[in-house]
């Protein structure tokens, strides 16, 4: 790696580093953090990065493909079949209204209508990477305004292909034979097919989704190395995107569809933990990458026309996305958060302007004051947002008749639970509460079990909770309770750690081996603790009793008598777990138990002869 590059990333990283903890701090956006980051090391203040920016910012555009690929994760098959309606509803209508009324403005201000129209259309989009990304933040993905900002993205993500095809038209342009919209594979195709390479790369993702990227993910798994598993991440998502650039669609569309494909796999919580800190990465040096960007050159020369342009685009959109929130039933408060976080222009504006220019439909200076706008816009947004949570959000108090999106139903409100480990012990507590339908989150190493479980209708995901991301991934965040059934006890132990560290706020279950174990647990404040030794010995050593001519009834009461007693004792015991004295308490231990076991062997013959045996059966 060439210095030169290796310090400009040591830049962008240092910015993000810094800034986005300030911003934190003060209850904003991290997406703030990094824009203004970017702004302080660029070539209008600090000067230290330079022209190498634009080739930054395209590249980190990655971490908006692996953002789409995670969300495609969340969103199951069916669930995304239910949303057309509202993708196309709400997409098409938001692009057409705003392409319209921006147009019409433009072309009154005097624009050449060729000008007008693609300005309006570049500006119709939105910010795939800073809406997602400040959504997840303020956690309200799963609400109403959520869902619908998300259809709306999707729509707009998939309209960039049409609009790659659009711009040619509206400039008049005839490229020579060497350039392209389409990659070599298109090329290759017979002219009459080209047109159909939509529904060939489409097709082609769901064959491959059903029939190879599982299979070849289980094989992958069966090496347990999870450096290969990061690998095969990234090479999935790597390549997904690159075929669907070759059938000449957005990656973006590509790797969320592959997500979607994906999203009822047992691996699913294993490709998030595995993609996210990548994504992570990536955006924020491309935000940090968009402050850096922002010409304050061409803003101090016609401070006016931009700030106007920009208050005029923020404008349009939210009220045109206002608008058709009203008209789509959204209530007042999800309607502000979906306007205010759509009304900026996105980052495909980047792309679809340097391509304007390209076809000589836009000229250089306005070309640079139409990024500046969208710059700008981006920046204000996050604003936008915490304004609304401040100052608008708690002017509109829900009432009874009016629900709130916020808030789940009241049978969705069940304890969330997560099961580690799914073998001969954790499977008998998976099952009995399957048994009494109570739903449970379980993770486990093992790619076959995890495949055989799922035929059963368990929801089992393949995972090692050895690893903070993927407890996360499987919801411990949420979850209120943690049941550890590993049969590696260090493991067991490790994740105990773990999650008390991260999150204090989970009850805690636990398997262990033996006393020891027992011990360790105890030493770290764990109260339910299950030695998987002591239930089966005990059961053993009933039915001998019966055997030997004991009631039944005599025998369980002995059974629990002892088993109360045996955990008296090993909490006792843990205090002196590393004391010289620990033989002698034993001894001790022992000895009480057998004095107990008399008395109460005593009692219970004494009872058995007042004939209190009606429970004998």
């Amino acid at each position: 790696m060439e210095g030169g590059v290796a310090m400009t990333i040591l830049i962008f990283l240092g910015a993000a580093i810094i800034m986005a903890p300030l911003v934190k701090k003060l209850g904003l956006s991290s997406v703030i953090g990094y824009i203004i980051g970017g702004i302080i090391i660029g070539p209008f203040v600090l000067k230290l990065v330079g022209k190498e920016t634009d080739n930054i910012m395209h590249t980190t555009e990655f971490g908006v493909v692996m953002l789409l690929f995670l969300v495609g994760l969340e969103l199951e098959p069916k669930k995304f079949w239910a949303m057309r309606k509202k993708i196309l509803g709400l997409g098409l209508s938001q692009m057409l209204i705003t392409i319209f009324i921006l147009a019409i403005i433009f072309i009154f201000a005097g624009w050449r209508t060729d000008h007008a129209l693609a300005v309006a259309i570049c500006f119709s989009l939105s910010s795939t990477a800073i809406v997602l990304q400040t959504l997840q933040e303020k956690n309200l993905f799963r609400t109403a305004a959520g869902e619908s900002s998300f259809s709306t993205l999707l729509f707009q993500d998939i309209a960039v292909i049409p609009i790659l095809a659009i711009l040619p038209i509206i400039a008049n342009y005839n490229p020579p034979e060497k350039e392209t919209a389409f990659t070599l594979l298109i090329q290759e195709l017979p002219s009459w097919l080209q047109p159909f390479s939509i529904i060939f790369g489409m097709s082609a993702l769901v064959l491959l989704g059903k029939f190879v990227f599982v299979p070849f993910l289980r094989y992958v798994s069966k090496s347990n190395m999870s450096e290969l598993l990061t690998a095969s991440s990234l090479f999935l998502v790597i390549g997904v995107s690159e075929l669907m650039v070759a059938v000449g669609l957005s990656p973006a569309l590509g790797a969320f569809i592959a997500g979607v494909m994906l999203a009822n796999s047992e691996f699913r919580n294993e490709l998030e933990a595995q993609v996210d800190p990548f994504k992570g990465l990536l955006l924020a040096v491309f935000f940090v990458s968009v402050g850096a960007s922002i010409n304050f050159y061409v803003i101090q020369k016609d401070p006016m026309f931009i700030f106007s342009l920009v208050a005029l685009v923020l404008a349009v959109k939210f009220v045109v996305l206002f608008g058709l929130g009203k008209f789509f039933k959204l209530s007042y408060t999800q309607n502000f958060v979906y306007a205010f976080a759509l009304s900026q222009v996105g980052e495909f504006a980047f792309v679809l302007l340097n391509f304007s220019g390209k076809l000589y439909l836009l000229n250089p200076e306005l070309i640079d004051q139409m990024m500046a706008v969208t710059a700008i816009t981006m920046c204000i947004t996050p604003i936008f947002l915490i304004i609304n949570e401040k100052f608008i959000d708690p002017l509109f108090v829900v009432t009874n008749d009016e629900p709130d999106e916020l808030k789940l139903p009241q049978d969705l409100k069940q304890k969330k639970i997560i099961i580690v480990g799914f073998g001969h012990f954790g499977s008998t507590v998976g099952r009995l509460l399957r048994a009494n339908k109570i739903r449970a989150t379980v993770l486990d190493h093992d790619s076959d079990r995890v495949r055989l479980l799922r035929s059963y209708g368990f929801k089992v995901y393949y995972g090692d909770a050895t690893r903070i991301q993927i407890l996360r991934t499987a919801g411990a965040d949420d979850a209120e309770i943690l049941v550890l059934c590993l049969d590696d006890p260090e493991d067991n132990k490790f994740v105990v750690e773990l999650a008390k560290e991260h999150f204090p706020h989970l009850k805690i279950f636990v398997r262990a081996k033996n006393r020891l174990d027992a011990y360790y647990y105890i030493n770290n404040n764990i109260e339910n603790i299950y030695r998987e030794t002591l239930g089966t010995a005990v059961d053993m050593a009933v039915d001998v009793l019966q055997a030997t001519g004991m009631r039944k009834y005599s025998a369980r009461r002995m059974a629990k008598r002892f088993m109360m007693i045996d955990k008296a004792a090993v909490r006792k015991l843990a205090e002196a777990q590393e004391s010289d004295h620990i033989t002698f308490t034993t001894k001790d231990a022992l000895q009480r138990e057998s004095e107990l076991l008399a008395y109460d062997s005593l009692s219970i013959e004494n009872a058995d002869f007042d004939g209190n045996d009606e429970d004998d059966k």
